[in-house]
């Protein structure tokens, strides 16, 4: 296939094979989430028992509010309000599907019971910690977790057993490090590294069913890793802002599962992304 450019008084012929491979588009959303009102910066994903055909949606703002989504309707079905106009930005929850555990930044990490359509704080922990880290939780057993959250000092980390709030342990730096302020905390139980060739990264998610590695991007991008052997499978180019997290649904159903960004863009994009068997 020739293709020509005339340019002044020169012709130039560039000459292009025929096999040429294309690079495929970025794909669509399936669907994107407005009404938000302000950046959005933490989702989970909550799937009632029995299994609704469709999850419901959390959603951590900056206004300090929780939307709760109608994931049929695309709309906002009510909105929790307990960190006092604060910005919320960990979302996490429990088990039993019927409690959430939401931090913001007036300090408090609070447990709401949502049993039944209530919306009440039961319980509370301050931890006078004014940074941005978001809180790690890690399931024991049944009834039973590990918390981590930034603490007190800017440099300190606190772990808590739950739901009894008994004190595990509190990790300082050495006397002499200078290690600033944790940005990140992850509890976990096997522990592998690996480097990323896109520095900037807001959140990082594995999929319920341990195949899909997703990342929220500060270049405004998600990218998607197969979990087994960490390799790359999407770049999402969608959003126009730093994106600041990402969620899975944990519907048992592979085709019923759903993926979430949400970004400082005010908008959360929802995707239905290799969701085979």
């Amino acid at each position: 296939m020739m293709k020509l450019w005339r340019w002044r008084s020169r012709t130039i012929i560039r000459t292009v094979p025929l096999h040429c491979p294309m690079a495929l588009p970025s794909p669509d959303p399936q669907y994107v989430l407005r009404g938000a009102n302000d950046a959005v910066n933490t989702l989970c994903f909550h799937c009632r028992d029995p299994e609704p055909e469709l999850p419901i949606l959390f959603s951590g703002s900056s206004n300090g509010l929780i939307p709760i989504w109608n994931m049929k309707t695309h709309r906002i079905d009510r909105t929790l309000d307990g960190h006092g106009g604060k910005s919320v930005y960990w979302l996490k929850t429990l088990c039993n599907r019927n409690a959430l555990l939401s931090q913001g930044r007036d300090q408090n990490i609070c447990l709401w019971d949502l049993a039944e359509g209530r919306s009440a704080v039961t319980d509370s922990i301050f931890t006078e910690n004014v940074g941005f880290c978001k809180c790690s939780l890690l399931e024991l057993s049944e009834r039973r977790w590990l918390l981590a959250t930034p603490w007190r000092g800017l440099e300190e980390v606190r772990v808590w057993e739950l739901p009894s709030k008994t004190s595990v342990c509190t990790l300082k730096p050495e006397a002499d490090a200078k290690l600033g302020m944790p940005m990140c905390l992850k509890l976990w139980q096997l522990q592998q590294t690996y480097n990323l060739t896109n520095p900037g990264i807001a959140e990082v998610t594995l999929r319920q069913d341990k195949k899909i590695l997703a990342t929220a991007g500060w270049d405004h991008r998600i990218r998607l890793f197969g979990w087994k052997k960490f390799k790359p499978l999407a770049v999402l180019d969608y959003h126009k802002a730093t994106i600041h997290c990402v969620a899975f649904s944990d519907h048992t159903q592979p085709s019923k599962r759903l993926m979430a960004a949400a970004s400082k863009d005010h908008r959360i994009s929802v995707w239905s992304i290799y969701n085979q068997t």
